[in-house]
């Protein structure tokens, strides 16, 4: 029988996704996952360095495994890295009960605005936020798609996938296409209440909410939705979730697009991986001369 889990892997000290066909082919991969261990995702949201699923699965463990083998073979391949990606194990929670349900998915699609990513959920691409209550909300799906003998390029030649899956031109499955949309529709119930719950601020009224589903589980919150996320401290979550936060600073993405395109070939070294902690150095103390960025996004744009 299946259960519903939010999973959560976690990057330690380093970036899961440096760009844009990063964070896509990382889409894919937990797609391919779903549908080879038969079971359905809710909602995601894929950070730089860690990715949050909301999943109804018999086999949680298994699911992970696949999705994190896949994304890892690709990443090492392209960044000419070696060995296992991400934190040793990743986080598992049952989730267990309508109101704990809620608060889940609500937490799971507004992590980009409790890590200051983005004002609002809908203002970041990399999660399902957009694809709720899409033609009520007036997001009428604009991406052309491509034909699926073109998928291979962007999920590998071994991948297995429904004829249901569809794919845009930018090389993504469609998340409508993939995630049981309809079912996180009814849980929400109406697109204002939907909307109410993206911009409803953490409270004790919402942990005691989640008491009437009497389950023995800890209510959702930042801490518990963020745990072995090493990134902010859950102090900082909360002020960014008040909108407190500049918006303007370079994201991960840009400073991983910088490393990648602009300085690496003044190196001759086609990855990060391949540098010398020296070189490294050089790197991060020209990136925060000419940035003012912290030396923890420093470090792990570096992999230092």
């Amino acid at each position: 029988m299946k259960k519903t889990y939010h999973l959560c892997l976690s990057a330690g000290e380093e970036v899961l996704f440096r760009d844009l066909e990063d964070y896509n082919r990382g889409f894919n991969c937990f797609a391919i996952a779903l549908y080879k261990t038969g079971s359905a995702g809710l909602v995601e949201s894929f950070m730089s360095t860690h990715c949050h699923k909301l999943v109804q699965t018999e086999v949680p463990k298994d699911l992970m495994y696949f999705f994190r083998m896949s994304y890892s073979m690709y990443f090492n391949r392209k960044y000419h890295r070696s060995g296992k990606l991400g934190e040793k194990r990743h986080f598992t929670m049952e989730v267990v009960g309508y109101h704990h349900l809620l608060a889940a998915a609500s937490y799971v699609l507004r992590n980009a605005l409790h890590h200051g990513i983005a004002p609002i959920p809908y203002g970041y691409p990399h999660c399902s936020a957009n694809a709720i209550f899409m033609k009520e909300m007036g997001k009428t799906p604009c991406q052309r798609l491509i034909d699926p003998r073109h998928y291979r390029q962007f999920i590998g030649k071994a991948a297995e996938y429904p004829a249901t899956y569809k794919m845009s031109e930018s090389g993504i499955f469609l998340r409508e296409s993939v995630l049981d949309i309809p079912q996180v529709e009814n849980l929400f119930v109406t697109p204002r209440a939907f909307n109410w719950y993206m911009s409803r601020k953490s409270s004790e009224e919402w942990e005691a909410e989640q008491k009437k589903d009497q389950n023995n589980q800890p209510p959702i919150n930042i801490a518990t939705i963020e745990s072995g996320v090493k990134t902010d401290k859950t102090e900082k979550l909360l002020i960014y979730e008040n909108g407190k936060a500049d918006y303007r600073r370079p994201s991960d993405i840009d400073i991983c697009t910088e490393i990648d395109r602009n300085i690496l070939p003044k190196y001759g070294k086609p990855s990060i991986y391949l540098l010398t902690r020296s070189e490294k150095q050089q790197i991060a103390e020209h990136l925060y001369r000419k940035l003012h960025i912290s030396e923890s996004q420093i470090r792990r744009c570096l992999a230092m």
